[in-house]
């Protein structure tokens, strides 16, 4: 009985130094909490139609579930706010822009001599609300929006050691759209029109960051991209009928984290 609880007790300890050891590697993904801040500049652009652009302030945080084999699970959130301008039926300053995404993936680690390979998978929400009511500078009446999109991210995360305990650490991903749904509340402009909602089935997005990791901390610059297709076409009136149309949205900025 003594030998069998010491195999036991040897085991637990082999296997609690084995994670440890896991955890302390910087080219794997780590189990733990992170949070963090961004700073961005955006621009929502419909060709010809309409353009938003201006800073952005952002949070976002992340939590990790690493096991031993190397799998890896994460729940990330990001909210992002700014105050934009647009331009197109005249212009108007400090239009309210809220972003709030979340995203469950999945992925596995696979580690070399100073490089690992993170490919990864899940499925991601995107949620923006902007508020254009008012008036623009010719007089034209705003109206709110709200945006969903529903995605699935597929992305690889390289880290590199670069020595002094730096990693290198790019990614990138495509998103492949899955649904989108847009709210308009044409009231708000014309009493004459209905709030529509339209549902968008085509459009393709990406990303890519360029971290430098050290201990707990991380840095670097990212960029957001998606392009959006024609909607579908709903009844707005009278016979009238209205669409959300074609649209690309960039992000680009700086982003720091800790781990704790």
């Amino acid at each position: 009985m003594r030998a069998l609880a010491v195999a036991v007790g040897l085991l637990g300890s082999t296997v609690a130094v084995a994670q440890a050891a896991r955890q302390a590697d910087p080219l794997a993904t780590r189990s733990g909490l992170e949070v963090g801040a961004q700073v961005a500049r955006y621009i929502y652009d419909e060709p010809g139609i309409a353009k938003l652009s201006g800073n952005r302030l952002g949070f976002v945080g992340t939590a990790t579930l690493a096991g031993e084999s190397g799998l890896f699970g994460k729940i990330d959130f990001r909210e992002s706010y700014g105050r934009l301008k647009y331009e197109g039926s005249g212009t108007m300053t400090g239009v309210p822009d809220l972003i709030f995404e979340v995203r469950a993936l999945g992925g596995i680690d696979w580690a070399g001599a100073g490089i690992s390979l993170s490919p990864y998978l899940g499925l991601g929400y995107r949620y923006l609300y902007n508020d254009l009511t008012g008036y623009s500078s010719t007089g034209a009446g705003g109206y709110r929006r709200y945006s969903n999109y529903l995605y699935a991210p597929v992305g690889l995360t390289v880290r590199i050691a670069l020595g002094e305990h730096w990693v290198l650490a790019p990614t990138g991903e495509v998103d492949v759209f899955i649904l989108g749904k847009q709210k308009s509340m044409l009231s708000d402009a014309d009493i004459s029109l209905s709030d529509v909602t339209n549902t968008q089935k085509h459009g393709s997005g990406y990303r890519a960051y360029l971290m430098l990791e050290n201990g707990n901390l991380a840095f670097g610059p990212w960029m957001h991209y998606w392009h959006i297709q024609d909607s579908d076409l709903q009844p707005i009136g009278v016979g009238r009928r209205g669409m959300e149309p074609e649209n690309y949205t960039r992000e680009y900025g700086l982003e720091v984290r800790y781990r704790f």
